[in-house]
């Protein structure tokens, strides 16, 4: 998953918890610039996985509202399911690498020498 996918992935939660988060909320939580933000929101309604609609907010100000499609929210499914994926791999090799080097320690403070591999 690219880190574009990721920042999707992102926006596409946080517009679904809240959809009148304005753009400069969403760039202060996806922690990329207003600009950044804007491009994400305009290609995910570009490809159809979010609608904007108009609310009220108070009095005669309208705002908007970043809302899922049917699309969006499967897609998300989707995007979930591959980044979890991901996620499960490096945690599986990270665990890997934890038990390698706790063997390590154990043999060096029983006083074997061991040569892991790594240098």
């Amino acid at each position: 998953m690219s880190p574009d996918q990721e920042i999707e992935l992102k926006a596409l939660k946080l517009l679904e918890k809240n959809p009148a988060m304005s753009q400069r909320e969403l760039s202060a939580q996806l922690d990329v610039s207003l600009g950044k933000a804007h491009y994400v929101v305009k290609a995910l309604i570009d490809i159809g996985w979010v609608k904007l609609g108009n609310f009220k907010r108070s009095g005669n100000k309208l705002g908007y509202a970043y809302i899922l499609t049917p699309l969006g929210v499967a897609e998300k499914a989707v995007i979930t399911a591959r980044f979890l994926a991901r996620k499960r791999e490096e945690y599986d090799a990270l665990r890997q690498e934890i038990e390698g080097l706790e063997r390590d320690v154990e043999a060096y403070s029983s006083g074997v020498c061991v040569d892991s591999g790594s240098r």
